[in-house]
C-alpha cells in the first residue's frame, strides 16, 4: 500500500493566507546586525520565542538590498511562523519588513532602537512577544491535504553514496509528491555544472527552459568575471573528493538525481522568491548548505529533504531539515544526525521505492509534529546570502 495518495493528509497550521505550516514559531527578527543584542534579549525574556541573529543589514544596496529584504520578509511570512516581532535600528526599514509580513495576515509588530534605546525597545518588544506566544499556543493543528505541503531539497557533504543512494531516494519521494500536486523546489546552481543540459531538457516549456538557462549562464558569467578557470577545492569540495567525487560533472549527476524521473521543471525563481503555482521549481541559489536552506525557508517551504554522504549537521530555525544518508559508515559514526537510513540500498536490503517510502513516512511524522534530528540537537543555522560588498 502506498505511503501517500491523493487522500493523504497531515495535521498542520493553516494561516490566514491559506498556506499551511508544520511548526508554530514566534520569531524575533532583526533587520540588521546591530539589532542582534536586542533580539536575543527579548528571546531570553520570553520563552517560546526564537531569535534569528545575522551579520548583515547596513549599507547594502541594489539587488543585494532587495535580496536582504526579500529573505527577511519571506522568513517572517513562512507558514511555519505564527507571529513575528521585528527589531531594527531605524524606523523606515523596520516598517518595510513589518508591512510586508502583515500583508499575509500574520500578527507582526516592529520596534526601532533609534530615539528609544535598547532598554525601552527590549521592554516593549518583550511585552508584544509575550502576547504573540499566548496567541500562537492557542492555535490548533487541523487536517490538511498532502498537496498543501511544500517540500524543498538540497544535498550536502556529498560522496559516491549520495548519487547512488540518498539523492535518488529524494527523487523517488519527489516523483510521488509531484503526482499529488505538491509544491517542490531544488537548486544549487553551481552543482548543476556539466549537467545543465539534462535539467534544461526536463523544463516544462521553452519559457521555463530559457529562464533556467538565464540563471545558469548568469552564474557562469560571474565565475568568468572573477577569472576563475575552475572551482578547485570549492566544487567539488575536499570532503566530496575524499568521498570519491573527482569532478564537478560527477557531483552534478548525483545532484540531479534529487528531481526523480517523472518531475518536470515547471518554473524558475530567483533567490528567496515565492513560487506562484504547484509543481517542481528551480531556484537559483548558493550550494552552501545553510544559505540555501535559509533561502528555501524564505521562499515559503515547510519541510526540507537533505541527503548527505559524508555527513552534515545543518538545521534551520523555522524549517525542519530531514537528513537522509546511504553511507553505512556515516550512519554508524553520525547516527544522531540521520533521520532516514537508506544504506540498505547499497547493501541490497531495500529497493528505491522502499527507500522513497521510508523518507515519506519520516516526512509525514515531521509534518505532524515529530522533531527532526537537527531540531532535537539545536541546530538553527540561519545564514543570509550576500551578493556585494557594503557601500
Amino acid at each position: 500500500m502506498a505511503v501517500i495518495s491523493a487522500s493523504s493528509t497531515f495535521m498542520g497550521y493553516r494561516r490566514d493566507n491559506g498556506r499551511v505550516g508544520v511548526r508554530n514559531h514566534v520569531i524575533i527578527l532583526p533587520v540588521d546586525d546591530i539589532s542582534n543584542a536586542a533580539v536575543e534579549a527579548v528571546t531570553n525574556n520570553i520563552k517560546g520565542t526564537i531569535a534569528l541573529p545575522h551579520p548583515y543589514g547596513r549599507l547594502q544596496f541594489g539587488a543585494d538590498l532587495d535580496l536582504h529584504f526579500r529573505t527577511l520578509i519571506g522568513t517572517g511570512s513562512n507558514p511555519n511562523v505564527a507571529a513575528v516581532v521585528v527589531i531594527g535600528i531605524e524606523e523606515g526599514w523596520t516598517k518595510r519588513i513589518v508591512d510586508a509580513i502583515a500583508a499575509t495576515g500574520k500578527p507582526v509588530a516592529g520596534f526601532s532602537i533609534e530615539l528609544n534605546g535598547d532598554h525601552e525597545t527590549i521592554k516593549r518588544a518583550s511585552q508584544k512577544a509575550k502576547e504573540f506566544v499566548h496567541y500562537a499556543t492557542a492555535i490548533s493543528r487541523e487536517e490538511c491535504p498532502i498537496s498543501d505541503l511544500w517540500v524543498s531539497t538540497k544535498c550536502g557533504e556529498s560522496d559516491t553514496t549520495s548519487g547512488c543512494g540518498a539523492n535518488p531516494t529524494v527523487g523517488n519521494a519527489f516523483d510521488k509528491l509531484y503526482e499529488l500536486g505538491s509544491t517542490l523546489v531544488f537548486g544549487e546552481t553551481s552543482e548543476i555544472t556539466g549537467g545543465e543540459h539534462i535539467v534544461a531538457e526536463r523544463c516544462a516549456n521553452n519559457e521555463v527552459r530559457e529562464r533556467f538557462m538565464f540563471m545558469f549562464n548568469r552564474y557562469q558569467d560571474m565565475i568568468n568575471r572573477w577569472k576563475t578557470d575552475d572551482l578547485a577545492e570549492s566544487q567539488p569540495t575536499k570532503g566530496n573528493i575524499a568521498g570519491g567525487l573527482t569532478t564537478i560533472e560527477e557531483k552534478a549527476m548525483g545532484n540531479i538525481q534529487k528531481i526523480g524521473k517523472k518531475c518536470m521543471v515547471d518554473g524558475v525563481i530567483d533567490k528567496a522568491e515565492i513560487p506562484t503555482s504547484s509543481g517542481l521549481w528551480f531556484m537559483d541559489s548558493s550550494s552552501a548548505a545553510a544559505e540555501m536552506v535559509t533561502l528555501c525557508a524564505a521562499s515559503g517551504y515547510a519541510v526540507h529533504f537533505f541527503p548527505t554522504g559524508q555527513g552534515n549537521v545543518i538545521g534551520n530555525p523555522i524549517l525542519p531539515v530531514i537528513k537522509i544518508c546511504a553511507n553505512p559508515r556515516t550512519v554508524r559514526t553520525m547516527s544522531e544526525h540521520i533521520d532516514v537510513d537508506t544504506s540498505g540500498l547499497l547493501q541490497r536490503d531495500m529497493d528505491l521505492d522502499q527507500a522513497g517510502d521510508k523518507l515519506l513516512e519520516c516526512m509525514l511524522a515531521t509534518a505532524n509534529g515529530r522533531w527532526t534530528a537537527a531540531e532535537a540537537l539545536g541546530h538553527r543555522e540561519f545564514v543570509l546570502t550576500r551578493l556585494f560588498e557594503s557601500a
